[in-house]
């Protein structure tokens, strides 16, 4: 397959000769992205001139790339023009003529937890890639914003600076673009270091920021994209458990390094990918160039362990599509193969892209005509393909690489896990973040004893939505007055895990361009801004700088409040643990904060003990809260301590909740007063994730 038209680009635009061109405008926004274009709009409506200039040849980053599924979180707290985007997903979905493989009435989709249409709100969260980007490009024509594409910044000489302050940037092409202002909406953050600004690359150790969960994380199993979540360990070796037979592609060699320690490795980058099986829209699987089998043997052999997982994560986007993202210990993160990609050169950079393209479609069409891969995974995935209908210019594929993590501003306030985790308080909102802290995998390596293990993957469940600080926008002081990064936003690793979400990227483009006309009409550098006029004028544009709950605690919009609900009820967080449980707001109604999980090991090694004493003896009904889903477990053994001595109920957490969304009965039992009454849940011989929230007694009137 050719190389995607990004990377023919940008060969084309490194043998161009310099042209002459220069324009000067109020604020110069570099880089296309979802952040990009909301910060352009924010300075039109505040009535100044703007230009968006980039390398980009599509608007919209990874929003219009593949990521449909968006990553919303707490969606009460996505506000101003963020919003607006999704309504205008909306109005398109909201006509017949959107619908052209399904009918709307049989698509009914569901986001993360809620419904991808809401048609109370007038907001869409789920969309397919090409009405994106349609949506971005009305937005630009709307409101006469000018897009100078396919220009790259030139990163060596193209940065002109005087007294502490960028006066123009030139590109590769060489027209140069001149500006009071500039903000920074790459992915890559090139500007701002460009521009000689502060910025970090990779994880830093635990000491850094007193973080726990930045650094190495070796032993630390979150979620199922690691190899301990298999039945049997896997030999790294080409002849398993040889290691003179040398060792399978994909997998370092090197020490994963000391748990906590900093390292300059990244989290994985894959394609989020927009797949189809309706067969009038689908493209079969293409043989990518340099395709070599031999680069899958791992996937063979997770798949000779039993692992059949291969299809749960193609979340369903309207038209018979999918949002297809990374799932599994050997999926499409390309694990290990993007670590210079930050600080790379174009040349370099356009090398990584196309082995990331020649892996991951690899990976695809392994998978689908292998004879070595199960029969039934084949024939599965050989119904699926590209959908004809998106990227037409570029055969199909995404012309978005999913750049989970690059450079990282170190600004005037750097955000970090205590900040999100509301251990610390957070200076100056200008917008909030709600989604777990989440970093993908960052090595493979060989384990002490002999296996193959992944490192890095880290779900962490929040108490809330957090706010995130101007501080974060903007350098130090002293080392650039008019430049705003609201994607490579300063923020530590492990933080940047929850705040790179593409709704914050906007939320946080509109802010850094508010504060940009700000400074220019006060002629003031950013951070002279003053927050108080900020705010209001933020507040004004309908931004969500802090969510309260009731009682002044932060809370969900799909948390239930465990002390409004009747009878007895013990929430996880009173429980008894033992075992590394995972905290999480991902899916479904919850009791109070989060809900927790096992991470899908099934080992039998972890136990959650809810317990109380009831007021009064007598007939109660045990009720459990739970978020379904299919990837659920169906025999999850709970064991009930009561009067009588004590029952064991196989819970199906795959099945819908029958009371209020929220609960499932285990039955009516006897107790005595003021005596324990107890719950226990294990993993034990489980096929799926086990799930603990909270249990509920309700007495049963005679």
């Amino acid at each position: 397959m050719r190389i995607r038209l990004l990377l023919v680009c940008l060969s084309c635009v490194l043998s161009s000769p310099p042209l002459a061109h220069s324009a000067e405008y109020d604020l110069v926004v570099y880089g296309g992205t979802s952040a990009g274009v909301i910060s352009a709009v924010q300075a039109r409506r505040m009535g100044k001139t703007v230009v968006i200039v980039g390398p980009d040849k599509h608007l919209g980053g990874l929003s219009a790339g593949g990521l449909g599924f968006t990553d919303t979180g707490n969606k009460a707290v996505i506000g101003g023009l963020a919003r607006d985007f999704y309504h205008r997903v909306w109005k398109h979905y909201d006509t017949d003529a959107a619908w052209k493989w399904q009918k709307k009435s049989e698509y009914g989709g569901k986001g993360q937890g809620t419904p991808a249409i809401d048609g109370e709100q007038r907001t869409q969260w789920i969309f397919e890639p090409h009405v994106a980007e349609q949506v971005f490009e009305e937005l630009v024509k709307e409101y006469a914003i000018p897009v100078h594409r396919g220009e790259w910044l030139d990163r060596v000489q193209g940065v002109q600076q005087q007294a502490g302050r960028i006066v123009a940037i030139t590109m590769l092409s060489g027209k140069t673009y001149s500006g009071k202002m500039f903000i920074d909406a790459t992915y890559e953050g090139d500007l701002m270091a460009a521009a000689r600004c502060d910025y970090h690359v990779g994880r830093e150790a635990t000491s850094v920021y007193d973080e726990a969960w930045n650094g190495v994380q070796t032993g630390v199993l979150h979620h199922r994209h690691h190899f301990g979540a298999l039945k049997t360990p896997i030999s790294p070796y080409l002849v398993p458990g040889d290691k003179t037979s040398g060792v399978l592609p994909r997998i370092s060699t090197e020490s994963p390094g000391e748990y906590g320690a900093g390292d300059k490795r990244v989290q994985a980058y894959c394609f989020r990918m927009c797949l189809t099986d309706h067969a009038p829209n689908r493209v079969p699987f293409p043989k990518p160039e340099g395709y070599d089998p031999r680069q899958y043997e791992l996937l063979i052999r997770v798949l000779e362990s039993g692992w059949r997982e291969t299809f749960d994560k193609f979340d369903p986007i309207p038209n018979h599509k999918t949002d297809t993202n990374n799932h599994g210990p050997f999926s499409t993160d390309n694990i290990g193969m993007n670590y210079d990609y930050p600080d790379a050169t174009y040349e370099r950079r356009r090398e990584i892209l196309r082995e990331h393209v020649t892996y991951q479609q690899g990976w695809l069409y392994f998978l689908a005509n292998d004879p070595r891969v199960p029969e039934a995974t084949r024939q599965a995935m050989s119904r699926w393909g590209l959908a004809k209908d998106e990227f037409v210019d570029n055969e199909n594929w995404s012309h978005q690489i999913y750049v989970r993590e690059a450079r990282r501003l170190v600004g005037s306030f750097v955000m970090t896990e205590n900040e999100l985790l509301k251990k610390k308080p957070t200076p100056e909102s200008v917008g909030m973040g709600s989604y777990t802290i989440d970093s993908h995998n960052v090595q493979r390596y060989i384990t002490p004893d002999g296996y193959v293990q992944n490192e890095g993957d880290i779900g962490v469940g929040l108490k809330g939505p957090y706010s995130i600080a101007y501080g974060s926008l903007v350098p130090r002081k002293g080392q650039c007055g008019n430049l705003l990064v609201p994607v490579c936003v300063s923020s530590s690793h492990i933080a940047f895990g929850s705040i790179r979400m593409e709704p914050v990227f906007m939320i946080l483009g509109q802010s850094a361009a508010t504060a940009a006309v700000m400074a220019i009409d006060a002629n003031q550098t950013v951070q002279e801004v003053p927050y108080a006029a900020l705010r209001e004028k933020l507040l004004s544009d309908g931004q969500v700088l802090e969510y309260q709950g009731a009682g002044g605690e932060a809370k969900s919009s799909r948390s239930i409040r465990s002390k409004e609900l009747a009878g007895v009820v013990v929430d996880d967080e009173a429980a008894t643990l033992t075992g590394e449980w995972t905290s999480s707001q991902s899916t479904g109604h919850y009791v109070d904060q989060a809900y927790r999980h096992d991470g899908g090991v099934h080992d039998g090694k972890l136990t959650a003990h809810f317990e109380t004493r009831l007021p009064q003896a007598g007939r109660y009904e045990v009720r459990v809260a739970y978020s379904p889903n299919p990837n659920r477990a169906s025999n999850v053994p709970v064991t009930v301590t009561h009067s009588g001595g004590q029952s064991t109920v196989k819970l199906n957490q795959q099945k819908p909740l029958a009371m209020d969304d929220l609960f499932v009965s285990l039955g009516q039992f006897e107790f005595a007063a003021n005596t324990p009454a107890s719950v226990q849940f294990s993993n034990a011989e489980v096929d799926g994730y086990v799930i603990i929230d909270a249990v509920q007694w309700i007495p049963v009137q005679p």
